[in-house]
């Protein structure tokens, strides 16, 4: 497949995944460190960052200037400021978006999501439940898992 066509293909399939994202919550639920009024939120992020960590959107593939980052560093939540990734664990899985083969300890909760007729699993910051991405099975060793996460999501910290 060319790249022209993939990327068509990743964009058109960012549509399914924006249908289907309309019916379900928002944000994780449940009780965080930090919380915002929606009106806090959306001081705070852009229209994009605010669909993604608040809305459990997704940016199209390929978007994100972190993507191809390889300098080292830690990568915090956009929403609060928690380290969530090391750059030692992160890779390049081929997807388009930024990946990690684990998170820092203590740093995301998880929640099943089942908007696209099959159950994946949602990552989110366990300290404000901003929605990061989603983590798979088929990541490289030693974890087996990719961490799949929306760009949008993230602050990059060199060391």
């Amino acid at each position: 497949m060319q790249r022209r066509s993939f990327i068509a293909t990743v964009l058109m399939g960012g549509g399914a995944v924006a249908f289907f994202r309309g019916m379900h919550a928002s944000a994780a639920s449940g009780e965080f460190e930090v919380t915002r009024t929606e009106q806090e939120w959306r001081a705070m992020l852009t229209d994009q960052e605010y669909e993604v960590l608040r809305q459990e959107g997704t940016e199209p593939a390929f978007s994100s200037p972190l993507h191809d980052k390889k300098d080292a560093g830690t990568y915090h939540c956009r929403g609060c400021d928690l380290p969530l990734y090391s750059s030692r664990h992160k890779y390049d899985s081929g997807t388009g978006w930024p990946s990690f083969w684990k998170s820092l300890p203590d740093a995301i909760g998880t929640k099943p999501d089942d908007t696209l007729f099959y159950t994946r699993t949602e990552c989110h910051c366990r300290r404000c439940g901003s929605h990061l991405g989603h983590i798979f099975d088929d990541g490289p060793e030693p974890t087996g898992k990719r961490h799949c996460i929306n760009g949008v999501s993230l602050v990059f910290k060199q060391a």
